[in-house]
């Protein structure tokens, strides 16, 4: 991961280098949705509901709406992910359609029926699209996604940017511009400290590379919050390095992540030391903080004589940043966490902790999604993946006509 010559051959679609665009596409997609008029989403005039399309990697773009929209949104606020649209869309209601291409087979066929009842339409996605042409129809906005970028996964700010100005002028979530430039400059912080440049012992998202490698992955978020930026993770995670991962939230998860540490992934179950794993990155030891993992490793295990080391659980706590003043709400989320951390680190599960730095929740969750991202990225080159192709994936488009 430390050799750029290396990772410039293996990336292929430049997955790192899009990810580092992620601060610029905010300010690109502020810029965009302006031109593009922003301002007249439903006539300017506050909707009856809001119903969010999006699906595979732009799907996020509903979480994170929902997610903002939920404590104080003075209209319900709901999502699709495909046809059929619900009956109750009409003339009063907002439709948001969000797809890279513009050619999405759900957004697209929700868009279209959205428009026949006349609903209000705003669409994010390709100029030249089948989109585009849907929204023009209808009389709706439509904004451009600007420069051709090469997957969803690497383009969510230019999707997601627009949807949340536009939910801000409505009054639906706390966003406007200034917001949205102190995110982008959250993105470019993260950027600078994830570039491939940055070795290994100081970019932290090689770190959590390495501590996600040999394990069996599952990622806790401490509340809604890091519970989306968990959502994501693990989508990255999946799609991009190709490893299956399991997501929860506190507190309502808390019981399915501790029952695992009675499995057979943890030392707790078969009484010996952490088992060290195979996996094909190099491991690090400590405790707490981003990037430092738990559990000792046996040195007297043989696996000529005891067999392969099964892998081991490895526990991502995404944690929000602490709340100021404390209340006792908080206290007892933080309670919580450390709780469930402490537990795993007991039952020689690798615990590693990523906390968001202040800021506005739209602010404090990209930081959190972009180091995840990162590491799904650097993940997938240590284990010597393309992170941006996925032989499976084209020939799954290729049988079903769906590329």
């Amino acid at each position: 991961m430390d050799s750029e010559e290396a990772v410039a051959a293996l990336d292929s679609r430049q997955t790192l280098r899009g990810l580092a665009t992620a601060g610029a596409q905010v300010r690109e997609a502020v810029a965009l949705a302006t031109e593009g008029g922003i301002d007249r989403v439903a006539g300017g005039e506050r909707p009856r509901s809001v119903l969010v399309a999006s699906l595979g990697g732009s799907a996020v773009v509903c979480d994170v709406l929902d997610l903002l929209a939920e404590p104080g949104s003075p209209v319900p606020v709901s999502t699709r992910r495909n046809v059929p649209l619900p009956g109750w869309v009409g003339p009063l209601d907002l439709v948001i359609a969000v797809s890279l291409s513009g050619r999405a087979a759900g957004p697209l066929a929700l868009a279209a029926e959205a428009a026949r009842r006349g609903a209000a339409l705003l669409t994010v996605g390709a100029s030249d699209s089948p989109l585009a042409d849907v929204c023009a129809r209808a009389r709706g906005v439509h904004i451009d996604i600007g420069r051709e970028r090469a997957s969803s996964r690497t383009a969510l700010w230019s999707l997601l940017a627009p949807v949340l100005l536009g939910a801000g002028r409505l009054g639906l979530v706390h966003v406007d511009e200034r917001v949205l430039y102190d995110t982008a400059d959250r993105l470019d912080e993260v950027a600078e400290a994830c570039r491939p440049s940055s070795e290994s012992f100081v970019n932290p998202a090689k770190v959590l590379a390495t501590d996600l490698a040999d394990g069996v992955p599952v990622i806790l978020g401490d509340g809604p919050l890091a519970g989306v930026a968990a959502l994501r993770a693990a989508s990255m995670l999946a799609r991009t390095a190709r490893v299956p991962a399991t997501t929860g939230e506190l507190p309502d998860d808390a019981a399915q992540v501790v029952s695992c540490l009675d499995g057979p992934f943890t030392t707790a179950f078969s009484g010996v030391g952490g088992p060290s794993g195979s996996g094909g990155l190099s491991g690090s030891g400590g405790s707490g903080g981003p990037g430092r993992g738990s559990g000792e490793v046996d040195i007297f295990a043989d696996p000529y004589l005891d067999g392969p080391a099964p892998p081991r659980l490895s526990l991502l706590m995404l944690r929000d940043a602490p709340v100021e003043p404390p209340t006792r709400e908080s206290d007892e989320a933080l309670r919580l966490a450390d709780t469930v951390a402490d537990a795993a680190r007991e039952a020689g599960a690798r615990v590693t902790e990523v906390v968001a730095q202040p800021g506005e929740p739209v602010t404090r969750l990209a930081g959190l999604m972009a180091t995840t991202d990162f590491a799904s990225t650097y993940l997938a080159l240590g284990l010597g993946l393309d992170p941006g192709v996925s032989p499976h994936v084209a020939d799954l488009a290729d049988r079903t006509g769906r590329g």
